[in-house]
């Protein structure tokens, strides 16, 4: 499955195409976790434009590393895409001049500064030197989309799109989030339509929406010959791949980060919870900890409002978005000596130790990640929502606690989501949300409604009873024909 697979991503083309209309140069912002294809999204918006493309891309981190060869690199990387002679630049001045040299008024180009967070790392004068290029050089051509690209979101919102001197500058920030359901499915090919859905949804359980992961995948091969590749070999792409990019984009404030992680692995938790989970002081330090891994994609702070009062709630949960990641902790880390042996992939998957448990968990984890494709399904298309987030309570007294994996709300209403995967699903099910709504508050005048989102053989006394005011097949999502 090769570099040339690029799907989905339409409204990040559709908003970057529109920059053309403009008669001056744009400067782009564009962030996600690696892997997730963003140099990949402005390499395709170049080729759409039949624009010129350079990308200029930071070396990895090295101990041996340092500005030198940054500027070096910079060199060598512009010679080889302009034609130009293999000068190295001494400072960053020099740089953006060589740079601005390469450019050509009477083309369309594309500029891209890939990982710049290692390119200008080491110079603190890096952000105030990109800032006088671009007031000075490049924001006077007029056929000019220059991006700055990044998996380390922290350092580009701190160094760009928080510096005072860039305000006013940026006309475009995207942060590239995993693809849509529908948007995956296609990586299958025409495939898709001959597998069980159960297959599919077993692999995106461990993916989650990465495109380069995607690639990685043989359609011909089952879920279980996939996942057993990627995740339960010692060269496997997945039993790799975790440890480079969080080193990658963390460095030495990865550890803290990693034990966060780990510890909402074992499942979502409130900031006080991960304090003591840490045994920590739950203070700034570990909120600005929380706070760049949610830029990086990795975590989402779930801030629903409280259904009994309509307003936000009054703390915080957090929760391993990346699905990858949370497969990794959860179940591939625990095993690596085992797997590095060969021990696991000789055995079938689903003889391993609570597999399906932790699959029905990781598949919980993919809808809630997918919450904007969900909500026209459940019929919340045209309607404004006020909140759609998981909801927890615990319980007070003899009081009942309540855990609902998705909790939607408008003014008037509140739907319930109970999102299941299992082989087979019947009437049990209605008495499991029957009890989490009879134990949810509600505010005065609030109707309670009911949804399931299921993947599994659904029995048909389910639809018939008419508990459930929605059901939806998961597969739905894929919107295959």
């Amino acid at each position: 499955m090769g570099e040339s697979m690029f799907y989905g991503r339409t409204q990040q083309l559709e908003e970057l195409t529109e920059l053309w209309e403009k008669d001056s140069a744009s400067l782009v912002s564009c962030q996600g976790r690696r892997r997730i294809g963003k140099s990949r999204l402005i390499e395709e918006f170049a080729s759409c434009s039949k624009a010129r493309f350079i990308a200029i891309a930071g070396l990895p981190p090295q101990p041996d590393i340092d500005n030198d060869d940054q500027l070096a690199s910079f060199g060598r990387q512009l010679a080889a895409q302009s034609g130009s002679q293999g000068e190295t630049p001494e400072n960053w001045t020099w740089a953006f001049r060589m740079l601005d040299r390469a450019l050509d008024n009477r083309r369309k180009t594309v500029v891209l500064l890939d990982e710049i967070s290692w390119l200008g790392g080491f110079d603190s004068n890096f952000p105030g030197e990109l800032k006088n290029a671009w007031d000075m050089l490049f924001r006077k051509r007029r056929k000019l989309v220059f991006v700055i690209c990044g998996s380390v979101s922290s350092w580009i919102t701190e160094n760009i799109l928080n510096n005072t001197g860039f305000a006013g500058r940026i006309s475009l920030q995207i942060v590239l989030p995993e693809l849509p359901l529908k948007d995956c499915i296609r990586f299958w090919g025409k495939t898709a339509n001959r597998l069980a859905t159960r297959e599919i949804f077993d692999i995106l359980s461990v993916t989650g929406g990465v495109p380069k992961y995607l690639e990685e995948i043989k359609p011909s091969r089952s879920a279980e010959e996939n996942i057993s590749r990627l995740c339960f070999r010692p060269s496997g792409t997945l039993f790799r791949d975790f440890s480079q990019i969080f080193a990658d984009v963390f460095g030495e404030r990865a550890i803290l980060k990693r034990a966060l992680l780990t510890a909402l692995a074992e499942g979502p938790k409130t900031g006080q919870e991960l304090a003591a989970a840490l045994q920590c002081e739950r203070n700034g330090h570990l909120s600005a900890h929380l706070d760049e891994l949610e830029l990086a994609g990795f975590v989402a702070k779930d801030s629903g409002l409280n259904p009994e009062t309509g307003r936000a709630s009054r703390q915080d949960r957090y929760r391993l978005r990346d699905n990858y990641t949370r497969f990794y902790l959860r179940y591939i880390e625990p095993r690596a000596a085992e797997i590095k042996a060969g021990l696991v992939r000789a055995a079938p998957l689903e003889t391993l130790p609570g597999w399906d448990a932790v699959l029905g968990l990781q598949f919980e984890n993919l809808i809630l990640n997918q919450v904007p494709e969900l909500l026209p399904h459940l019929g919340f298309g045209g309607l404004p929502v006020l909140s759609a987030a998981p909801w927890r309570t615990r319980g007070k007294g003899k009081g009942e606690g309540v855990q609902i994996d998705l909790l939607i709300q408008t003014r008037k209403s509140v739907c319930v989501v109970e999102i299941k995967r299992r082989r087979r699903i019947g009437e049990e099910v209605e008495a499991e949300v029957d009890k989490k709504v009879r134990a949810l508050r509600v505010r005065s005048g609030v109707s309670v409604r009911t949804a399931l989102v299921y993947e599994g053989e659904l029995a048909p006394v389910v639809r018939g009873n008419g508990y459930f005011d929605a059901i939806v097949p998961a597969a739905s999502l894929f919107e295959l024909n």
